[in-house]
């Protein structure tokens, strides 16, 4: 049976990388606007444009 000290060492790089994937995965949750997002103020399809502000 491995020591408390490597348990310790290995619990501990364990959680630091799952903290570290946990924070990149909320980030990239939005990084990417919707194709919803990125063409709300031209319309609906097949109709003419809003007039600009």
């Amino acid at each position: 049976m491995a020591s408390l000290t490597k348990q310790t060492k290995i619990k501990r790089r364990r959680r630091h990388r799952n903290a570290g994937r946990q924070r990149k995965n909320r980030q990239a949750k939005r990084s990417t606007p919707s194709y919803a997002d990125l063409f709300a103020d031209l319309g609906e399809p097949g109709k003419p444009a809003p007039a600009p502000k």
